[in-house]
């Protein structure tokens, strides 16, 4: 009886770890493909902000963007 229960809690623990580092990994490709901001976006944000952003402001950004991808 215990057996089967530790069993089954075992094997829920597996499959939870198992489906989170698949989620992540499809996560990241999906990301990579279609990132969730561009330079065209960072441009237009600075824009709003008042600024005129320069190509080594938005090169930066996008560096930035993509350290914490």
């Amino acid at each position: 009886m215990w057996h089967d229960i530790l069993m089954v809690v075992i094997g829920l623990i597996i499959g939870l770890a198992i489906g989170i580092f698949v989620a992540r990994k499809l996560m990241m490709k999906y990301i990579k493909k279609n990132p969730p901001i561009n330079e065209e976006m960072i441009k237009a944000l600075m824009s709003g902000m008042g600024r005129t952003p320069n190509q080594k402001q938005v090169n930066q950004m996008m560096k930035q963007m993509q350290k914490y991808m």
